[in-house]
């Protein structure tokens, strides 16, 4: 396998004052001419521009420059060291893209998930690390709290994602996952009815139906055992909201798509799954759904 072409200007160094023609024509290398970069950092031009002026003022004053200037350095660097390790990363993938070339030239031409997957943007709950999905096998949205609003509350990302998963990529099954600790359950449980309509406030009241029925199951519950229940109300509340897509309640009622939920705990690292059995499903009856394959992975 051949290795991938070195980058032209993946170093995040200061050139040397000493190195020549930094700032002239092109630079001649064996039989090779590269146009010169200007590596100094502009922040740091700036400060070396006050430097100048420093060095007629208190010494006091330029000690300060100076350790701006070194700090500016050492963030610049720091930044470097993150980009690096994505660059080394992406690299890694390269390799795996080169042993299975033609995968990803078939990926390029269409693609076929047979899932789509709606989780919370989290950082720590990447549906692809913690399933394994591999490049084309899952359609992902993600969004604060993994919540799937109605189709009546109009358009947005999720909406938008749904009918193109579903009608134009015809997946087969909907996972709607949550997990523990969730930032936007605990906003949702947390927040006043008549708050100000901030925009997590006007996102996470997508959930506000959840919240009730935890209030009222787990009204002796603390605080934070009640933010664990709501997390798995809301899936279930996910699930019932897409059950309002026309398009999507025919398919599941002729059996063409299955709608799923999931629970991923971090902390025992456990994923529980279960599949809504709609012909069990009384959506009149406050939005209660009826589950069916219920398992979980420890």
């Amino acid at each position: 396998m051949a290795a991938p072409p070195p980058s032209s200007s993946t170093n995040c160094f200061v050139e040397p004052a000493t190195s020549p023609q930094i700032f002239g024509g092109a630079r001649k290398t064996g039989k090779i001419f590269e146009q010169p970069h200007l590596r100094i950092l502009p922040a740091l031009r700036r400060s070396q521009g006050f430097a100048l002026k420093a060095s007629m003022g208190s010494p006091g004053f330029t000690q300060q420059l100076n350790k701006s200037k070194l700090e500016t350095l050492s963030k610049a660097e720091d930044r470097c060291d993150i980009f690096d390790i994505l660059k080394n990363r992406f690299l890694s993938f390269k390799s795996k893209y080169i042993e299975n070339v033609e995968q990803f030239e078939n990926l390029a031409k269409a693609q076929a998930p047979k899932f789509m997957v709606i989780a919370c943007a989290d950082s720590r709950v990447c549906p692809s690390n913690i399933l394994g999905f591999q490049p084309g096998e899952a359609f992902v949205i993600r969004n604060v709290a993994n919540l799937v609003p109605t189709f009546e509350s109009g358009p947005s990302e999720v909406n938008a994602a749904l009918e193109f998963a579903v009608n134009t990529l015809q997946v087969e099954n909907i996972l709607v996952i949550g997990h523990s600790c969730c930032g936007g359950i605990r906003a949702l449980m947390s927040m006043e009815d008549d708050a100000n309509g901030s925009f997590i406030h006007n996102w996470v009241i997508v959930g506000k139906n959840a919240r009730k029925k935890t209030e009222a199951a787990a009204s002796t519950l603390s605080f934070d055992d009640k933010c664990r229940h709501c997390e798995k109300e809301s899936i279930n509340h996910s699930l019932v909201n897409l059950l309002t897509y026309p398009w999507i309640e025919e398919k599941v009622a002729n059996g063409k798509l299955y709608v799923h939920g999931g629970y991923y705990d971090f902390i025992k690292c456990s994923f529980e799954k279960w599949t809504l059995d709609y012909q069990g499903t009384k959506l009149e009856e406050d939005g209660r759904i009826a589950a069916k394959n219920k398992v979980l992975w420890c």
